[in-house]
């Protein structure tokens, strides 16, 4: 089974779409969606709490831990799936991508697959010249300190088997930075992925939560945090 962890804050106008998409896309597909519920202020928990009355394949959670990082902790300790995938609720990931993500790694029977929205078959819409200037930066930057050929860490868009997820567990990343620590302890630790090209659209509904200035110590903290990792399995080799 298929599990798709959604963390939602505010995420009202998202909710039914988010549903519909699911519905029309994953019948053949034996699934559960977690909403995790991350201290919204808004609707957003009636709303999905009425959809998981009429919707057998969805499932709400409260987070005990405000922050992305404690939300996706929960959703990985309350899945039920083999797989699990982690999906932004904003509707900025394709679907499609979604169904070539499990057939792959059912398939193929490696432990991820990973996204990239940077190769010559990707489409990005309205991706902000900002944001696109600082992603490249930093991606090429952890590429070099890694070794490794990958370039879109950041990226929350990504399906891992589920034992994998959990030997990662604890996560210490508290924010978005969390997307940056799973891909580099999966990397670390020398499971095996692929990398496929995935598309991604701007959100056409509510607030945007990741915030540049904010985050830019936490992401240098991860990153030093899991070369530290790196270093120390390495010496016990």
């Amino acid at each position: 089974m298929l599990t798709i962890l959604l963390p939602v804050r505010n995420e009202s106008q998202n909710l039914e779409k988010i549903e519909k998409i699911f519905n029309d896309n994953l019948n053949l597909i034996s699934h559960e969606a977690i909403f995790i519920n991350d201290y919204s202020t808004d609707d957003t928990f009636d709303r999905a709490n009425d959809i998981t009355k009429r919707n057998k394949n969805f499932k709400i959670v409260n987070n005990l831990n405000k922050g992305l990082g404690g939300a996706i902790s929960l959703g990985i300790q309350k899945s039920k799936g083999d797989f699990i995938c982690i999906m932004m609720a904003d509707l900025s990931d394709d679907i499609n991508d979604l169904k070539k993500y499990y057939e792959l790694i059912r398939k193929k029977n490696i432990d991820a697959v990973f996204g990239s929205r940077f190769t010559k078959k990707s489409i990005v819409i309205n991706y902000s010249l900002k944001k696109l200037l600082l992603n490249r930066i930093f991606n090429f930057f952890v590429k070099i300190i890694f070794l490794c050929g990958y370039n879109d860490y950041t990226n929350a868009f990504k399906i891992y088997k589920a034992s994998v997820l959990n030997s990662l567990m604890p996560l210490v990343s508290e924010s978005f930075n969390v997307f940056l620590e799973i891909p580099l302890k999966l990397i670390a630790r020398g499971y095996t992925y692929e990398v496929i090209p995935i598309n991604w659209t701007d959100r056409k509904k509510g607030e945007a939560k990741f915030k540049i200035k904010e985050l830019g110590s936490k992401y240098f903290f991860t990153l030093i945090y899991c070369f530290a990792e790196k270093i120390l399995l390495i010496k016990k080799k």
